[in-house]
């Protein structure tokens, strides 16, 4: 097992630009004025199983269900493209239901862990070591944390439109990630 810096760097920048910690600073904010205190440290931490958990074990998954990890890569390279379009262009295109609690649910799923993680997780493991993945969840673990402890810090620096401007590069580095990995995987099944 050996580490290689290139996959770890790679990897994490990938993770960071899906996860959007930055982008999700609003949501963070808004979640803490509402029900008060977030529970940094338990959400980082079940964010990270979560992660690591489906990293070795969607792939036995989806074999069980009859479905290879190209094909996954290709449907999961749409859902990272929609992402993107949301992130770029400021809409919803998916709608979900304001959360009640800041409790682990809304924080460590599906904000950090949500369905575009897992899809990129999936797809990444196709072309990086595991241990350099895993290494890379944990970097953005901790930066996650420290967002999460730091939120109305951030806030105050960043400003409204710093934070809107962070959203939108890496909207459009996740754009180009989601690009890549469909034409990657798009060769192997269509030969």
């Amino acid at each position: 097992m050996s580490f290689n810096f290139k996959e770890i760097l790679s990897a994490t920048m990938i993770l960071f630009a899906v996860i959007d910690i930055i982008g999700s600073i609003p949501i963070i904010i808004s979640l803490r004025s509402k029900v008060g205190h977030i529970q940094s440290e338990k959400a980082t931490l079940v964010a990270a199983g979560i992660m690591v958990v489906f990293l070795f074990l969607g792939e036995s998954i989806l074999g069980y269900l009859g479905v290879d990890v190209n094909s996954f890569a290709v449907a999961g390279s749409f859902v990272l493209f929609f992402l993107a379009l949301e992130m770029v262009l400021g809409v919803d295109l998916i709608k979900n239901e304001e959360p009640k609690s800041a409790s682990i649910v809304p924080i460590a799923f599906p904000l950090i862990a949500g369905a575009g993680t897992m899809t990129t997780l999936l797809s990444i493991r196709a072309e990086y070591a595991a241990q350099n993945i895993v290494v890379a969840i944990l970097l953005n673990c901790l930066l996650v944390y420290g967002v999460l402890k730091s939120a109305a810090w951030l806030e105050r620096k960043l400003g409204s439109s710093g934070i809107n401007i962070l959203r939108k590069v890496f909207g459009i580095i996740c754009m180009a990630i989601a690009v890549k990995l469909f034409s990657e995987n798009a060769k192997a099944l269509f030969g």
